[in-house]
């Protein structure tokens, strides 16, 4: 989800959110949430981005399907 606001008679983004939804195996949730924790600083969107545009995140675990 984005948050646009005016600037002048332009608008621009200030803010994304990003919520991922993972299946996961309960023994695999403390590794995703581990990694969730740093994973910005490994992606090339939101390091070229991160300077002007505000990014957060959630990391949502949902059980596997028997």
């Amino acid at each position: 989800m984005g948050e646009i606001e005016k600037d002048g008679n332009v608008l621009v983004v200030r803010r994304i959110h990003v919520r991922y939804t993972l299946k996961a195996a309960p023994e695999h949730h403390a590794t995703a949430e581990r990694v969730h924790g740093f994973h910005a600083d490994y992606c090339p969107v939101a390091r070229t981005i991160r300077n002007c545009v505000q990014i957060t995140t959630e990391l949502h675990i949902e059980p596997l399907e028997a």
